[in-house]
């Protein structure tokens, strides 16, 4: 069972500090006993505490209670993967931490940080040399105090490798859905989402929450249509198609999408086709050519194509190392 360990910090934000349990927590094998409703847990999660006593908080510094975690510091040691949660520490994290993080990193252990908490991955020494990304009200400080980090405040969170971070609040559920997603596969991630209510896959970045322009009378969520497509991925579905159904021009569908998952209409469509497909490579052992039919890629060349250019490797070696893994 991969355990992972979430560092409980003094002051450390609500949400940060709750997502990565709600998340790995959730994940199950997909195979289950006979009469069983779920498949075996595929984490462990620990809530390793800095201390008794911790405070935790909200919006605008607000405490919210004060937690004494189950687990000490000292046995985030033994995880596979470590999470640092965001919060009103993260800016001065202690010397234990400093050393945690680095002994764990030197040992191949995989580090995650939510929101600010890159600040403490820097403060570390993690991010020297790579890419990272906080919160936007972070970024400018993380750019500034830290040099050596390369700082990009429009995406979601950004995959290292062994070293990730991820933008504002919500994005950890993006992020771990994602080490989910690398750990046990898009069917695995996929069914995750669907317990706890969101798309298995957020399409843009975060610039797309910056500026928040007031929305046309009469035009709001794309998500029905969002919706509607994900329902027809089997059949044809032309840029005129989708804009029929949001009831608008072909030109302010583009404008639309591109606000609120910053990417165009046919580039998403091709996105939820391929993450059709990776999940009927996963869990069945359907032919290609068939695959490539239910997610509206019409023949298996196609399919192979852009499956390709995506995941840089063919449907075929995809399914075959996903076997091989599991």
């Amino acid at each position: 069972m991969h355990r992972v360990a979430v560092l409980a910090l003094d002051r450390a934000a609500v949400l940060d500090l709750a997502i990565p349990g709600q998340v790995f927590g959730t994940a199950r094998a997909l195979e289950k006993e006979p009469g069983e409703a779920y498949g075996e847990r595929l984490y462990e999660v620990m809530v390793c505490g800095e201390r008794r006593g911790l405070g935790v908080r909200g919006p605008g510094d607000l405490e919210l209670f004060q937690l004494t975690a189950p687990y000490e510091l000292a046995e985030a040691r033994e995880a596979d993967t470590i999470v640092v949660p965001g919060g009103g520490q993260a800016a001065s994290p202690s010397g234990e931490v400093i050393e945690l993080l680095r002994d764990a990193h030197a040992r191949g252990v995989r580090i995650a940080s939510i929101c600010s908490g890159a600040l403490v991955l820097a403060a570390a020494g993690l991010l020297d040399g790579r890419m990272a990304t906080t919160h936007w009200t972070s970024a400018d400080s993380l750019a500034e105090r830290f040099p050596e980090v390369q700082v990009d405040p429009n995406v979601l969170f950004v995959d290292g490798g062994d070293v990730l971070t991820s933008a504002g609040v919500a994005t950890g559920l993006d992020l771990c859905l994602h080490m989910v997603r690398k750990d046990f596969g898009a069917a695995v991630a996929a069914e995750v989402a669907r317990h706890i209510v969101m798309a298995p896959q957020r399409d843009g970045g975060q610039a797309q929450f910056i500026v928040h322009p007031e929305p046309r009378p009469g035009f709001g969520s794309l998500e029905p249509t969002m919706r509607w497509i994900r329902d027809q991925l089997a059949e044809p579905i032309t840029l005129a198609d989708m804009a029929g159904h949001a009831a608008v021009s072909p030109r302010t569908l583009n404008r639309k999408f591109r606000e609120q998952t910053g990417t165009t209409p046919l580039q998403w469509l091709l996105r939820q086709r391929i993450q059709r497909a990776q999940e009927y490579l996963e869990t069945s052992s359907t032919p290609v050519e068939e695959i490539a039919r239910q997610c509206g890629f019409g023949t298996s060349i196609n399919m192979r194509q852009h499956f390709t250019r995506q995941m840089k490797t063919s449907p075929h070696n995809y399914r075959r190392a996903f076997q091989q893994r599991a």
